[in-house]
């Protein structure tokens, strides 16, 4: 999670000092795209300003709060925290990059409410997905069927139970296919560094881990965050024992 952070907030840093008021008919989206009249009309030297404080309080806050987060409170509220911030910073951004224009009018009025909107539907959509994905994956067997609810959850017939068993260790992940992923909660599809897909629904990387393997010998790992493996495993095995 640490090399993420420094990553983007040093992007942000960098792109402070990346548009100049030289570059700008070139670089700086939107202006690159109004009439030469337009940019006349456009404080071009002010929003430049305005353009690099944002940029470098963005990337130096957004530094330093993850950090404070990661340490100090929780590392999956600092990657939360990582993919929202820059949405609501951006969103502001835009707000305030109207006022540069010396002549304001509807139609420049209407692009900007609209894409402040989009911003916010952005974040509207990932606080949501943040939320659902955050929630516990409920497991259980009804009806001959092993269900486990939530974010990414499946229903597994136990007549395609191969095995189910404890693992210790969660094979090593180079890559997320379709799915959810935090330091401690990950949850979709991931590829392996064995090549093999599989699917995840850890709510929790405390140990040891639930291994559901199919007829078909594909692989589900699953953790939850307000019960034991270990609690989990004896009932599921009890039950198909039954």
């Amino acid at each position: 999670m640490v090399i993420p952070i420094l990553i983007l907030s040093s992007i942000f840093i960098i792109i402070a000092f990346c548009v100049t008021e030289n570059n700008a008919k070139y670089l700086l989206s939107g202006y690159n795209t109004m009439s030469e009249e337009e940019q006349q009309n456009f404080d071009i030297q002010s929003y430049i300003s305005f353009f690099r404080k944002f940029h470098l309080v963005l990337g130096i806050s957004l530094l330093i709060i993850s950090l404070l987060l990661y340490y100090y409170v929780d590392s999956d509220w600092c990657g939360i925290f990582l993919g929202a911030y820059p949405i609501l910073a951006y969103t502001f951004f835009i707000w305030k990059g109207n006022q540069f224009s010396k002549e304001k009018n509807t139609k420049q009025n209407i692009k900007t409410y609209i894409a402040m909107g989009i911003m916010l539907l952005l974040f509207a959509f990932i606080a949501y997905e943040f939320k659902s994905s955050l929630n516990d994956n409920e497991i259980s067997i009804v009806n001959n069927t092993i269900t486990i609810n939530g974010s990414y959850g499946t229903d597994i017939n136990l007549n395609d139970v191969k095995s189910i068993a404890l693992s210790d260790e969660l094979p090593k992940i180079t890559s997320k296919i379709n799915g959810f992923a935090l330091e401690t909660v990950k949850k979709g599809y991931f590829s392996t560094n064995k090549g093999e897909k599989i699917k995840l629904l850890i709510n929790s990387k405390k140990s040891p881990f639930i291994v559901i393997t199919s007829t078909d010998n594909k692989r589900i790992f699953y953790t939850s965050k307000n019960r034991s493996s270990v609690e989990i495993y004896k009932m599921l095995t009890n039950k198909i024992k039954k």
